[in-house]
């Protein structure tokens, strides 16, 4: 599927927005470093540092925005940032403890086999009220399927997937607990692969995470939004939106030579 007009000047419309307000936020760092000014000019450091500072904000103020309009006319919801509830059963928190437990000691992960042991206690035992819980992008699907996405940057820290993996089943938990019947999933988003024209490295997170099933990188996280083809086709709006902007951006950092 195509995007259509409406949708690329939409997206088109939110990077240049972003982008002029980061222009409108940012100031650049004060240390003074005389050695990389001499050899490279304070406007290309200027740069360098604003890409620093906006690839800290990408994903919240480009990605996500991005994302619910993409999936706005092939889903029956699309939000971002939407809250999934605040509370847990004191038997899924316990359940959840267990799968982490076994996949700790070596056990493969099964999301479905894992969502299902969820269903059957998330409503059992008290029920703990949690800080109100939001997911990056939220989908309700044609066919009623819920869609819970955690967007996360290129390269995550390896570390926390531990964490990760234990968000998504309490997002589980947490909507299950008033949708107990509901046919639900939940995901890792990695907007795009930084190893290109490599595979990303999914084995570094083999293990922890169903990787058929619980992460979605690149192509397959924009198609999945947007239905085939829109990778590729969101790159051309990204590339379009620079063309335009090239002129603001020259004129933003001359003021840095």
């Amino acid at each position: 599927m195509s995007l259509t007009s409406e949708q690329m000047k939409k997206i088109a419309d939110t990077v240049k927005q972003s982008l002029r307000n980061k222009f409108q936020s940012y100031k650049p760092e004060t240390n003074n470093m005389p050695f990389h000014y001499r050899l490279l000019g304070k406007d290309r450091m200027a740069l360098f540092s604003f890409i620093h500072s906006l690839n800290t904000t990408f994903g919240t103020s480009i990605f996500e925005p991005v994302a619910e309009i993409l999936a706005s006319l092939n889903f029956s919801i699309a939000q971002k940032q939407f809250a999934v509830g605040n509370s847990i059963s004191e038997k899924a928190q316990t359940e959840i403890q267990h799968i982490m437990n076994e996949l700790t000691i070596g056990n493969m992960p099964n999301k479905s086999q894992e969502i299902e042991r969820i269903r059957k206690v998330c409503n059992k035992g008290i029920m703990h009220k949690v800080k109100a819980v939001k997911v990056d992008l939220f989908l309700i699907g044609n066919d009623g399927s819920i869609h819970l996405f955690d967007l996360k940057s290129a390269k995550p820290n390896i570390s926390n997937f531990k964490d990760f993996k234990r968000t998504l089943l309490e997002w589980i938990a947490i909507y299950l607990s008033e949708n107990p019947t509901t046919n639900i999933h939940s995901y890792i988003a990695i907007p795009y692969n930084p190893y290109e024209p490599k595979p990303y490295e999914r084995w570094t997170l083999k293990g922890m995470l169903d990787l058929d099933n619980e992460l979605k990188v690149a192509e397959e996280f924009w198609n999945f939004l947007g239905g085939e083809g829109t990778y590729s086709e969101l790159l051309d709006c990204f590339e379009r939106a620079g063309i335009e902007l090239r002129p603001e951006i020259d004129n933003y950092f001359l003021k840095f030579k």
